[in-house]
């Protein structure tokens, strides 16, 4: 799956990472010779680069038609599936995070460089540019499992499926973790401690932290959001506050107006409603995603929104499936472009 043509020193120093034109036969098209099919089926693309964001161009389209998606890194949604008839060529281009670990900051390290795989019930694949892309905008997402890159089918955090809502030029940074609540990002040194240093003026950070803040007491959790507030600040960043994604978790009349759902914690602590009151007091913007995702859930209704969720999988109300992941990641990316914290111009 390797391939050692394109060196580390070469990115960084500028140079486009382009492929040269592959065998004839390939199945997947010209332009690919760093890049491998595999049994599975997916084509499997490595570039031997060094930390930091990059620009990837991809050529799409074949002699015949087909429908093509594409994933990167620790299964992280790049691009959705892109149809194209017989004989038609399209680019695409965005902009990607490699960073090690290239998922959970706290799990496996996973593999060095940038691996990219191209599927889809039909894939039709032409090429692939790389090349640096230092001055692009990061989205740095600090959160929970329900953010995070998922390591494993058939878990997704709606941070894996932000990206392929994003065009080149901004990044989203996924920093998210599974098993954290305020204090325990803030404790930990691969977490904030890590965080805070990379943001640079004008990268928005979004926070949604709160489903295992279980034992957090109002003070507490109210005074360690406001110094994640007030650190992204100091860094020249743009705080976002996120309320979390309600568990699905009904009432008899088909609501879900109940605490299990909307996630307040076994001390009595409302966590939407202190992250929508401290928003106003420290003048953030507020994505208020529990609202969102509650009502989306409603109006799918008890037996039709197990597919957001992961219920009929793990008999799980909490995490989400790719489908859910990525109903909410566009929810989150409304309200982006509604507030003006992504700019029309890169959104998909």
């Amino acid at each position: 799956m390797r391939r050692t043509a394109l060196l580390v020193a070469a990115a960084t120093a500028g140079t486009v990472l382009a492929a040269v034109p592959a065998h004839a036969d390939s199945p997947y098209g010209q332009g690919l010779d760093h890049c491998t099919p595999t049994e599975a089926g997916p084509l499997v693309c490595h570039f031997d680069v060094a930390p930091g964001t990059y620009d990837v161009m991809v050529t799409l389209g074949g002699d015949t038609a087909g429908v093509t998606s594409l994933t990167g890194e620790t299964r992280r949604a790049l691009l959705p599936e892109t149809s194209t008839g017989a004989g038609e060529r399209t680019l695409r281009s965005f902009t990607v995070d490699v960073r090690e670990p290239e998922g959970e900051p706290t799990g496996p390290t996973g593999s060095p460089g940038l691996d990219l795989a191209f599927a889809g019930p039909a894939p039709r694949v032409g090429g692939v540019r790389v090349t640096p892309a230092p001055a692009a905008t990061r989205i740095f997402l600090v959160g929970d499992s329900t953010v995070c890159d998922q390591p494993g089918e058939p878990y997704s955090g709606w941070g894996q499926q932000l990206p392929q809502y994003l065009k080149r030029g901004v990044v989203v940074a996924n920093h998210a973790d599974s098993g954290e609540s305020t204090v325990s990002y803030l404790a930990n040194p691969a977490l904030f401690p890590t965080v805070r240093p990379l943001i640079r003026t004008g990268d928005p950070v979004l926070i949604q932290l709160a489903h295992n803040d279980k034992q957090t007491d109002a003070t507490t959790y109210r005074a360690n959001l406001t110094t994640l507030v007030e650190g992204v600040r100091e860094r020249g960043g743009r705080p976002v506050l996120v309320t979390p994604i309600v568990r699905r978790w009904f009432n008899a009349d088909g609501t879900l107006n109940n605490g299990t759902a909307l996630l307040v914690n076994g001390l009595g602590v409302d966590h939407p409603a202190e992250i929508r009151r401290l928003a106003g007091e420290l003048g953030t913007p507020l994505i208020d995603l529990t609202a969102l995702s509650k009502a989306r859930v409603e109006e799918l209704g008890p037996e039709a929104s197990k597919a957001l969720y992961l219920t009929a999988e793990k008999r799980d109300n909490t995490h989400t499936s790719v489908r859910g992941a990525t109903e909410y990641a566009a929810l989150v990316l409304t309200e982006l472009r509604a507030q003006g914290i992504v700019p029309d111009r890169l959104i998909r």
